[in-house]
């Protein structure tokens, strides 16, 4: 397998409202959406919303409660002081910090919010992965063994 993650799927209640906050947050909207659907360029995959019944019923599993599902989105940037500025801007657009802007034990720097449907987002200043040009994570190099 060609290991990599093409799209990030959200099941929303909204899609209307889902794609406006995104669009506030700064995304923009492809013109291959449509009403059922729509698609965001995220720096090399692709974000899509998705009404919520309709992507548990693709996948033909139930449309559990909302709630923690395990899993969290991120963004990283180049300081603490930009995670503090995401986490303001996110909340002006609509969303709901879950966890300030604070030192991290991992010895960077995060915090945490939902956005409109619950989705977790966190922006993170990494010291240890540095960003390029172009604002993607660099990681170290795979070790000899892995």
């Amino acid at each position: 397998m060609d290991a990599r993650v093409s799209f990030v799927t959200l099941g929303v209640a909204d899609i209307a409202r889902a794609r406006a906050f995104y669009k506030a947050l700064g995304f923009s909207a492809s013109s291959a959406s449509q009403d059922a659907v729509t698609f965001f360029d995220a720096g090399g995959i692709v974000l899509a919303l998705f009404g919520r019944g309709a992507l548990a019923a693709d996948a033909k599993v139930a449309d559990s409660r909302p709630g923690f599902a395990g899993v969290a989105l991120a963004h990283n940037v180049a300081s603490e002081a930009a995670v503090d500025r995401v986490l303001a801007h996110a909340v002006a657009c609509g969303a709901t910090v879950t966890k300030p802007g604070q030192k991290a034990f991992w010895g960077g720097y995060s915090g945490y919010f939902a956005d409109p449907d619950g989705h977790l987002w966190e922006v993170a200043h990494n010291p240890f992965f540095p960003l390029d040009a172009a604002g993607r994570v660099q990681l170290p190099p795979p070790k000899a063994d892995a």
